[in-house]
């Protein structure tokens, strides 16, 4: 999960056919626990909204807080797979 300005986003590494991507598609919820704090909250797919200046800023994002890991993990999260499954998190 990544901030971009004041939206939140996360994407599936590994493409929409993850288990994980398809129950966000099925239930639209969810919960998300970060730093501490719980908060529910819908996953609102963002392919329609994202354009590629904001689908590049994401990216950066990733690469900024994943910057510790291998080229191909930050390879893999920035992937024109995983940027089709890009949700936006809109608190409940």
């Amino acid at each position: 999960m990544v901030r971009d300005g004041d939206d939140l986003y996360v994407r599936s590494v590994y493409g929409p056919g993850s288990a994980w991507y398809r129950g966000t598609r099925a239930r639209h919820e969810g919960r998300v626990q970060a730093g501490g704090m719980a908060q529910d909250v819908t996953f609102v797919d963002a392919n329609a909204d994202v354009d590629a200046t904001l689908n590049n800023s994401i990216d950066a994002d990733y690469r900024r807080k994943y910057a510790h890991y291998a080229a191909n993990i930050l390879d893999s999260i920035t992937s024109d797979e995983a940027r089709s499954t890009t949700l936006r998190l809109v608190p409940r």
